[in-house]
């Protein structure tokens, strides 16, 4: 007779024993499979996380209107000049809202007079601002003035001397940028001779100008300035054009790397165009065909007698080059200046290809010096003067100014 050990205390003690193993082992296989899936479905959240923190950053830094995303497909994809890209549609947008932070002494005051002659013809509204010498604002200002920008009525065109203005930073529509640049010795000449001695409009214009200069500064030859380090003469005050087109940041207004990479960047997100001074025909060309609701006709407006007449009053007075030690110097001081300009006129070639355009505008004369000089730029080119800043002594509400 068999006996029956199912019962015993023994038989039960390994069955429990048994049974709890398996249990472990199981529950040991669900926790690795529970933290494989949490590890999983937390690497994919954090990759989830990632993508759309950079996605806003990117929209709220400056990312590329809507506007001007379509122009580009219009032109073809890239802006860079190796871009062959496909066959773009032939139905040109049409920027209602277009803001031309003029850079001083860069012929504005040329476009000026010609898109207060378009307004009146195409019946578009052109705001200029009066204020020339408050380009950098504090972070309330420019909520005001960018608020006060996207109020005007469409279509508008707004002008004012002020440095790149991040719209979608602060959640409001980003407008398309417009501008034009020079070469930056010759318009730090200009500028240098403009605060002395004005422009043809009037004999006595620049003591109307600048009243407090003393003679001894107001003579003072250009050459001393730029070879004995005058502040005039040296950093930041050559570091110019690239604050426009780097914005509001203070390490904007330092030159340097971070600013000239900054500037480029917002010059291939947010500009439309940015042409060149010494090419002017062809900037003006080229608005015609990107803004024709804006610049249609505006080179026929630009040779015309009438026209001419205004123009001729606007060329700066006394204006001489410094000698060839001290330009080697300027030169030097404005390298990231030329890194930038040269960026620049690329660009402005590159879409001049992309158009098809013919250029109109005579080659610039090259003077015979053993680096990259300054071009001769045709004139009339000049435009009012920027003083130094006061941050005092502009009201920022006092922008609105139309003509």
């Amino acid at each position: 007779m068999m006996k029956n050990y199912s019962n015993s205390p023994r038989r039960k003690s390994q069955t429990l024993n048994h049974t709890r193993d398996r249990n472990n082992k199981n529950n040991l296989l669900s926790l690795v499979l529970l933290r494989s899936s949490l590890r999983g479905y937390g690497f994919c959240m954090t990759a989830l996380l990632l993508f759309c923190l950079g996605s806003l950053f990117y929209q709220l830094n400056g990312g590329p209107p809507k506007i001007l995303l379509d122009i580009r497909q219009y032109l073809g994809q890239s802006t860079f000049a190796d871009d062959h890209g496909p066959q773009a549609p032939r139905v040109l947008p049409f920027p209602s809202q277009v803001v031309y932070n003029r850079v001083g002494k860069c012929g504005s005051r040329t476009v000026v007079l010609l898109l207060r002659i378009l307004a009146e013809r195409h019946s578009f509204t052109l705001v200029s601002s009066d204020i020339h010498n408050k380009t950098r604002l504090t972070k309330h200002e420019q909520v005001d003035l960018m608020r006060n920008i996207s109020n005007i009525p469409q279509p508008f065109l707004f002008t004012r001397h002020v440095h790149f203005l991040n719209f979608t930073r602060f959640r409001i529509e980003q407008p398309v940028y417009i501008n034009i640049i020079r070469d930056p010795i010759n318009r730090f000449l200009s500028n240098y001779f403009f605060r002395r001695f004005g422009d043809w409009r009037g004999e006595q214009n620049h003591l109307i100008r600048t009243p407090g200069m003393k003679d001894e500064e107001r003579y003072l030859d250009i050459n001393v300035c730029i070879l004995e380090n005058y502040p005039e003469c040296s950093n930041p005050r050559l570091f110019y054009i690239i604050p426009y087109f780097c914005g509001q940041h203070p390490q904007c207004r330092e030159p340097g790397e971070w600013a000239l990479q900054r500037a480029k960047q917002n010059v291939l997100e947010s500009y439309l165009l940015v042409g060149i001074l010494e090419e002017l025909e062809d900037v003006l060309l080229l608005l015609e065909r990107l803004l024709p609701h804006f610049f249609s006709d505006v080179l026929s407006i630009y040779k015309s007698p009438e026209y001419k007449k205004l123009g001729n009053m606007t060329g700066t007075v006394r204006k001489h080059t410094p000698s060839l030690e001290a330009l080697q110097v300027l030169y030097q001081r404005m390298k990231y200046e030329y890194d930038f300009y040269a960026f620049v006129r690329d660009q402005f070639h590159l879409l001049k290809r992309k158009i098809g355009l013919r250029s109109v505008s005579r080659p610039p004369h090259r003077p015979k010096f053993p680096l990259n000089t300054p071009l001769k730029t045709q004139e009339p080119v000049e435009e009012e003067e920027e003083e130094e800043e006061d941050e005092d002594e502009e009201d920022t509400h006092s922008w609105l100014i139309q003509p």
